[in-house]
C-alpha cells in the first residue's frame, strides 16, 4: 500500500461517510454487530474504526453494559465520527493497529473493518489484536472481495480508465480490493499465533440516492480523488460526470440497490 492510499482529509471524510457509508459500509457493519449480539457485558475494541460506521451499528446492537472503544491512525477520519452525538457513549481515541496503547487481555472482542488492507504490516496487526483480547475472545473483521465483484466500483473503474490512463492501477483495486486471498490471509493470521479461524464470504446489498451520488461515493469519498485530481483542474468533474454516467447506464439514474462481496474472518483467542 503506498501512502498516499492512506490519506482520508479534506472533503473526503464527509464524502465517504454520507456517500460511501449507505451503498458500501452499512449493510456489512449491521452484519458485523449482530456476529456480536451475544456479548451482554465486557467490552469491544474497534481498530480502523473510520468515521464510525461499524460503530453506530454497535452502538445499536450492543447493550450499555458493553463498554466500546473505537480507534483510527487517521485523525480527520476519527474527528468525524466523534461528532456524531449517537455515538456519545464511545469512547474514541486515536491509535495504530500495529501498536495497539492497550494492556492485555483488555478485551472481549476487536472488530475491524475493511481495515486489515491498509495494514502495511498485517501479522503485527493481527499479533497486536491477539494480545489485547481475553482468552475465548474473539477478533472479528473483513475484506473486500475482487472488485468484480462490486460491480458498481467495476463501473467506475472502467470508466477512469476510459478516460486516464493512471500510472500502475487505481486506489480501488490496488487497496481495498486487493487483499482478496483467503489463504494468505489466513497464512498472516497463523504467523500472529492465531489457530481457531472460520473464514466466510458474504455478500450484502448497499443502497445508493442516485448514479451520482454512487459517483461522487467512489471520485471524492476516498483516496482516489487525489489521483483523478493529478490529471489536471477539471479531471475530478470530468470524471464524476462519466462515471455517473457508467452507473446510471447499469443501475439506471434514480435511487438503487447493488450487492458487494466480502471476506469475513473470525478468529478466537
Amino acid at each position: 500500500m503506498s501512502a498516499p492510499d492512506a490519506i482520508f482529509a479534506g472533503s473526503v471524510p464527509a464524502n465517504y461517510d454520507r456517500y460511501m457509508g449507505p451503498l458500501f459500509f452499512e449493510p456489512f457493519a449491521r452484519y458485523v454487530a449482530r456476529r456480536l449480539s451475544d456479548l451482554s457485558a465486557g467490552a469491544v475494541l474497534e481498530t480502523a474504526a473510520g468515521t464510525g460506521i461499524v460503530t453506530a451499528a454497535l452502538v445499536d446492537t450492543l447493550p450499555p453494559a458493553v463498554a466500546i472503544t473505537a480507534t483510527d491512525l487517521n485523525q480527520p477520519m476519527l474527528d468525524h465520527a466523534m461528532a456524531k452525538p449517537a455515538l456519545a457513549r464511545v469512547a474514541f481515541r486515536q491509535a495504530d493497529a500495529q501498536a495497539l496503547p492497550y494492556g492485555d487481555a483488555a478485551f472481549d472482542a476487536v472488530v475491524c473493518q475493511f481495515g486489515a488492507m491498509f495494514f502495511p504490516d498485517r501479522v503485527a496487526a493481527y499479533r497486536e489484536a491477539r494480545r489485547v483480547l481475553r482468552p475465548g475472545g474473539r477478533f472479528l473483521f473483513s475484506t473486500w472481495d475482487r472488485v468484480d465483484h462490486a460491480p458498481v466500483a467495476h463501473a467506475a473503474l472502467e470508466a477512469l480508465s476510459r478516460l486516464f490512463t493512471p500510472t500502475g492501477t487505481w486506489f480501488l483495486e490496488r487497496t481495498p480490493h486487493g487483499h482478496f486471498d483467503a489463504g494468505a490471509i489466513e497464512r498472516d493470521l497463523r504467523a500472529a499465533g492465531w489457530e481457531a479461524i472460520a473464514v466466510e464470504t458474504v455478500t450484502q446489498t448497499g443502497r445508493a440516492a442516485s448514479a451520482r451520488s454512487a459517483a461522487i461515493a467512489l471520485c471524492q469519498g476516498t483516496p482516489m480523488r487525489a489521483e483523478i485530481e493529478a490529471f489536471g483542474p477539471d479531471a475530478l468533474a470530468v470524471a464524476t460526470d462519466a462515471v455517473a454516467v457508467a452507473i446510471a447506464a447499469r443501475f439506471g439514474e434514480g435511487s438503487f440497490e447493488a450487492p458487494s462481496r466480502a471476506l469475513v474472518m473470525e478468529a478466537t483467542r
